[in-house]
C-alpha cells in the first residue's frame, strides 16, 4: 500500500519562510548584476530594478581598463592563496601542538593566546610595530600579522581533542614524531575544520584593505579591495575620465560610464571571486562549522 506524503502547514510556512529568505540574500547580487549590464543612464537614475534593460558589456571592458586594476587583482589574490596557506598551516600545527600536555609552558602559552583576544593596543602602535619591522611598503605586511590567529587555533585544538587518542598513541609507539604524527595522521581527521578556517582566511585576506590604506604608498601592492574602496569614493571623477577618454570612440548615453556603472561592476568583479570559493568547501565548511554541537 502506498504511502502518500503530506505536507503540513508548518511544511508550507517553513519552505516559504526559507525561500524568501534566499531571494532576500541573493537579490542583492543580482541587483548588482543586472545594472552592470544595463544602460548606463538609466541605471544612474534607479530605473533598472527587476530586470536588465539594453543588455551591454561595456562598463567591464572599460573597467578592466583602470590603470593598476590587474596588478591590484594579481596582489591580492597573491595575499590571499598565499596568507590563506601560512594561516591554515600555523593554526593546524599550533592547534595539535597545544593539545600535548608534555609542551613546554603548555598553559602559560594557551592563556597568553587568549588573551590577545580580547586587548588590542590600537592603530598607533600597531603601526609602529609594522614600521620598525620593516613591513611599510612591504608585501609581507599582507601576510605575517595573520599567520597566527588565535580564534582558529582554539578551534583546531577543540577539533584535535575530538578525535581517538590512541590513533596517535599508536603513531608514537611505532617511533613517529610529532610532525608525522600531525601530517599523516591529524591532518587528514582534521580537514574539515581546516577547510572552515581556508574559508573566513581566504575571504579576510580578499577583503582586507585598511592594511594597505596605512601600510602601503607603492601602487604596485595596491590590493583589489584598496582600488575598489578608492574608486568607490572617487566614482564620480573616475567616470568623467573615462567618459573623456572614451570621448573619441563616441559612446552613446546609454554606455558612457557614470559614477553608479563604477561603483557597481567593480564590485562585482571584486565579489565574484571569493563567492566561487564555497561551492568547494562547502561539504566540509558545514561538518566544521558544528564542531562541539554534537557529543559522543
Amino acid at each position: 500500500m502506498a504511502i502518500r506524503s503530506k505536507i503540513s502547514f508548518f511544511d508550507i510556512i517553513n519552505y516559504t519562510v526559507l525561500a524568501l529568505f534566499t531571494l532576500t540574500c541573493f537579490f542583492p547580487f543580482y541587483y548588482l548584476f543586472i545594472n552592470t549590464i544595463s544602460n548606463n543612464d538609466l541605471s544612474s537614475r534607479g530605473l533598472v530594478m527587476f530586470y536588465p534593460i539594453e543588455i551591454h558589456l561595456s562598463n567591464y571592458a572599460q573597467v578592466f581598463q583602470i590603470p593598476g586594476f590587474g596588478q591590484a587583482a594579481l596582489v591580492s589574490l597573491g595575499r590571499t592563496v598565499i596568507g590563506t596557506l601560512l594561516t591554515v598551516a600555523a593554526s593546524g600545527f599550533l592547534g595539535y601542538l597545544f593539545t600535548k600536555q608534555e609542551m613546554w609552558g603548555r598553559r602559560f602559552w594557551y592563556r597568553f593566546l587568549v588573551i590577545t583576544m580580547y586587548f588590542n593596543a590600537g592603530l598607533i602602535p600597531w603601526y609602529l610595530i609594522m614600521r620598525n619591522l620593516g613591513l611599510l611598503n612591504n608585501f609581507l605586511a599582507y601576510l605575517l600579522p595573520a599567520i597566527v590567529s588565535p580564534f582558529y587555533i582554539i578551534l583546531v585544538k577543540t577539533y584535535v581533542e575530538s578525535t581517538p587518542i590512541s590513533l596517535q598513541e599508536s603513531a608514537q609507539i611505532d617511533g613517529a614524531g610529532y610532525f608525522t604524527v600531525f601530517w599523516k595522521i591529524i591532518m587528514p581527521l582534521i580537514t574539515p575544520i581546516l577547510a572552515t578556517i581556508a574559508i573566513f582566511s581566504a575571504v579576510g585576506q580578499w577583503n582586507q584593505f585598511y592594511d594597505t590604506l596605512f601600510l602601503v604608498t607603492d601602487q604596485r601592492l595596491y590590493t583589489l579591495q584598496f582600488i575598489l574602496w578608492r574608486y568607490l569614493n572617487e566614482a564620480t571623477s573616475v567616470a568623467e575620465i573615462m567618459r573623456q577618454t572614451g570621448g573619441s570612440t563616441r559612446l552613446d548615453l546609454s554606455m558612457m560610464p557614470t559614477a553608479t556603472s563604477i561603483r557597481t561592476t567593480v564590485t562585482m568583479i571584486v565579489v565574484v571571486p571569493i563567492l566561487l570559493v564555497y561551492p568547494f568547501f562547502q561539504r566540509f565548511f558545514v561538518k566544521g562549522i558544528m564542531i562541539g554541537a554534537v557529543k559522543g
